[in-house]
C-alpha cells in the first residue's frame, strides 16, 4: 500500500483515468451539505494568496485506489475508485466551472493547467478515445449527464444541452425542476467564481483570477492511498466508511460481492444485479421508527430465511458476511448473487402482491396487517421444497393466527420473536404444512397462543373491533374475505371488485340518539348517554334506563354492527334512522354482507347479535382455529 498526499493538480497531471466500479452507487454530493462548504474553503484560499500569503492546504480527506494492469501498450493508466469517488467527481466539475469562467474573463493563459486536469492528451494512443479522453470516468447511472456537461465549453453550451433546466431569462430553474448534479454543480461553482472574481471591481481581476486558479489547483490536499496486489480493497473501503456509517448497508454488500467477482464482474452485473438497481428497490419502506430502502428490507429478510436466524438490520453488513462466510456454497459472487436473485422474485409477489403464486395471493391478504415479522418465513416457504398446496396452506394458517389475535384484541408486540421461532423450527427441520400448524397450537402465553374457536367467537361477538382493535384496512380486508365466502356459484360476480374505496359503516351509527329510540321506544339524549356512562364507572347498580344505553354503546362497534357501503351512501344517510339506511343499502348495494340488512324490518341488539353470528360461521371457516 502506498500512501501520499496530493495537490489537485499533482492527482490529475499523469495520463490516466479514475474510474468509479459500476458496482458503486451514483453521485449524491449537494448544494448545502458538500459544495458551499467546498467553496467557501477555497475562496478562503484564494482570498489569502491576493493578501500575499501562502495559504495551508486544505485537508479533503481520503480515496482509496486500486491500480488495475494494463494489457498493452495501447491506452492510459487506470485506476478503480474504490472509496473517495464523491470527492474526485466533484473536483471534476471544481476545474470545469473554472474553465468556464477563464473563457469568459478571456484569461486564457492559465486554461492549458485547467484543462490538463480534465482531459487526457494524445487520443490517438487510447484504445477507447471516447471513454479514455476522460480523467475521471463515473458509474454507468451519472455518465450520460456526464459526458454532456463536461464536454460544454461555456454555460451557453450548457444551456442548449439541458433546456429543461434553465428559465427563459437563462437561469437555472429553482423551482419544479430536478436537475442532474453534474450541471447544478458546474452552474453553482461558475456562478460563485465569477461573482468572487468581480468583487468589489475588476480592477484586480487577474490578480483574483490567479488566486482563484492557485487555489483550486494547489491549495486543496487529499490523500490517495493506492493498493499493492495483496492488499483488500474491501477491509479498507468499510474502514474508512466507519463500517456503514456513511452508506447504506446495500452499497457495502454490493462492493462487497463485486470486488471478488473478477473478470465476471460485468456479465454478473448485468445479468444478476442490474435488477437491485430499479425503483421499486430504493423506495423508503417505514417499519416503526425506522425508515430505509426496500432493497435493505429485502437483504434482511433473505438472510433470515437463508439462515433461520434473526439480524438486526442496523447491523445488515455484519449478517450478510456471517451468512455467506459460514456457509461454503456462497462464497463466490456468482453463487451469491444467485441466492439473492432466488429470493427476489418471492419478495416482489409479496410486497407487491403481484402475480398468481401462493406468496403474491398471501401478500395481497396481508398488505394491510404490517406483517413483515412473517417475510422470512413466506420467502423460506416459496423459495424451498415445499408443494403449492402445503404453501397455501402454511400461508392460510399464519393469516388466521394474525386475524384471530387481532380481533381478540391481543398485542402484536411479540411477533418477530414468535415468526423467529418458527422460522428456525421450518429451517431445522423442513417440517409440512401439519407440523407448522401443530408448532403454531403449541405457543403459549398471552404474548404468543393462537385463539381457540370459542374465545374467537365470543370476541367476533361482543368486542369492540371498530374503532378498538382494528382499523378500516383491516376490516376491508375481512369484509372482502367474508364476502368472497358468502358469494355462491350461482352469483353473478363470482369475483367482487376492489373493496378499497369503500367505507367502514356503523350500522347502528355512534351518534344514535337524533333517531334511533331505545328498545322500548324512549328517545334518548346526549346527556342521557353521557349521565349513564358517568353512572357505569361510579355505581355498582345502573337505573333500567342507564342499562339499556350501555348495551346500546357496547352494541355499536362489534362485528355484526358493521358493514361497507360506498363512501357517498354513508355520507348521506350515516346517522339516519334504519329504514332510510335500509333503503340506500337496497337501492345501491349489491354486496351479500348487505343483503340481510336490506330484508330486515328493525335493527337492534339482538339483531346485531344475529348478524354477528352469521358472519361468525363463515369466519370459522375462513380463519380456523388451532388443532387441538
Amino acid at each position: 500500500m502506498d500512501s501520499r498526499t496530493y495537490t489537485v493538480h499533482q492527482i490529475y497531471q499523469d495520463r490516466r483515468q479514475y474510474r468509479v466500479p459500476f458496482y458503486q452507487r451514483a453521485y449524491v454530493w449537494n448544494l448545502e451539505e458538500q459544495w458551499e462548504p467546498l467553496w467557501e474553503d477555497v475562496q478562503d484560499k484564494a482570498e489569502i494568496r491576493l493578501q500575499g500569503g501562502k495559504p495551508v492546504p486544505h485537508f479533503m480527506g481520503a480515496v482509496v485506489l486500486e491500480p488495475q494492469k494494463k494489457p498493452g501498450l495501447l491506452g492510459v493508466e487506470r485506476h478503480h475508485i474504490i472509496d473517495g469517488q464523491q470527492r474526485l467527481t466533484t473536483l471534476q466539475y471544481v476545474s470545469t466551472a473554472l474553465c468556464f469562467v477563464l473563457r469568459e474573463l478571456d484569461k486564457k493563459a492559465l486554461l492549458p493547467l485547467v484543462e490538463n486536469c480534465l482531459m487526457n492528451a494524445n487520443p490517438e494512443t487510447m484504445e477507447d478515445k471516447d471513454v479514455e479522453r476522460f480523467k475521471l470516468w463515473p458509474t454507468f447511472r451519472d455518465r450520460e449527464q456526464y459526458v454532456k456537461a463536461m464536454t460544454a465549453v461555456d454555460i451557453e453550451k450548457l444551456k442548449e444541452r439541458f433546456p429543461d433546466s434553465f428559465t427563459r431569462s437563462g437561469t437555472l430553474k429553482k423551482i419544479g425542476a430536478d436537475h442532474p448534479p453534474a450541471l447544478e454543480a458546474i452552474c453553482f461553482f461558475r456562478k460563485s467564481m465569477l461573482d468572487w472574481v468581480r468583487e468589489p471591481n475588476e480592477d484586480q481581476l487577474t490578480e483574483r483570477v490567479s488566486a482563484l486558479v492557485s487555489a483550486v489547483l494547489t491549495d486543496l490536499a487529499i490523500v490517495c492511498i493506492s493498493l499493492g496486489e495483496d492488499d483488500d480493497a474491501q477491509v479498507i473501503f468499510e474502514t474508512l466508511n466507519g463500517r456503514g456509517a456513511e452508506l447504506h448497508a446495500t452499497d457495502l454488500i454490493r462492493n462487497f460481492i463485486f470486488m471478488r467477482a473478477g473478470t465476471d464482474a460485468d456479465e454478473l452485473y448485468s445479468t444478476l444485479w442490474s435488477q437491485f438497481e430499479a425503483p421499486l428497490w430504493s423506495e423508503q419502506q417505514k417499519r416503526g421508527r425506522l425508515n430505509r430502502p426496500r432493497l435493505e428490507w429485502f437483504v434482511q429478510t433473505a438472510v433470515q430465511a437463508q439462515t433461520g436466524e434473526e439480524i438486526d438490520v442496523g447491523r445488515l453488513y455484519a449478517g450478510y458476511r456471517r451468512c455467506v462466510d459460514d456457509d461454503a456454497v456462497l462464497r463466490s459472487a456468482g453463487a451469491q448473487l444467485n441466492f439473492l436473485n432466488r429470493y427476489a422474485e418471492h419478495y416482489k409477489a409479496l410486497v407487491t402482491g403481484t402475480g398468481a403464486t401462493p406468496i403474491a395471493e398471501f401478500g395481497r391478504r396481508m398488505a394491510a396487517w404490517d406483517a413483515s415479522p412473517t417475510h422470512p418465513i413466506a420467502l423460506k416457504v416459496a423459495a424451498g421444497a415445499w408443494s403449492q398446496e402445503d404453501q397455501v396452506s402454511i400461508f392460510e394458517t399464519i393469516e388466521s393466527y394474525l386475524v384471530r389475535r387481532a380481533v381478540c384484541g391481543m398485542s402484536r408486540k411479540n411477533y418477530n420473536k414468535v415468526f423467529a421461532q418458527l422460522l428456525k423450527k421450518l429451517a431445522d427441520t423442513g417440517a409440512d404444512a401439519k407440523a407448522f400448524r401443530r408448532y403454531l397450537t403449541e405457543l403459549a402465553g398471552e404474548a404468543s397462543r393462537w385463539p381457540s374457536d370459542e374465545e374467537f367467537k365470543k370476541q367476533w361477538l361482543s368486542g369492540a373491533v371498530f374503532p378498538g382493535r382494528l382499523d378500516a384496512a383491516k376490516l376491508r380486508f375481512m369484509f372482502h374475505r367474508l364476502e368472497m365466502a358468502m358469494r355462491s356459484l350461482k352469483s353473478e360476480e363470482r369475483v367482487v371488485l376492489s373493496l378499497d374505496d369503500l367505507d367502514i359503516d356503523h350500522i347502528l351509527p355512534q351518534a344514535w340518539v337524533s333517531y334511533w329510540s331505545l328498545a322500548d321506544g324512549s328517545t334518548v339524549t346526549g346527556q342521557d348517554v353521557a349521565d349513564a356512562t358517568l353512572l357505569a364507572l361510579t355505581t355498582t347498580e345502573l337505573t333500567d334506563k342507564a342499562k339499556a344505553i350501555a348495551r346500546r354503546q357496547a352494541a355499536v362497534p362489534v362485528l355484526g354492527n358493521l358493514t361497507m357501503v360506498h363512501y357517498g351512501v354513508n355520507r348521506s344517510v350515516q346517522n339516519k334512522e334504519f329504514s332510510v339506511k335500509r333503503q340506500a343499502l337496497f337501492d345501491h348495494s349489491n354486496l351479500q354482507l348487505n343483503r340481510s340488512l336490506t330484508a330486515a324490518q328493525s335493527w337492534d341488539e339482538s339483531a346485531i347479535q344475529i348478524r354477528a353470528e352469521t358472519l361468525f360461521a363463515h369466519a370459522v371457516r375462513l380463519w380456523p382455529g388451532p388443532t387441538v
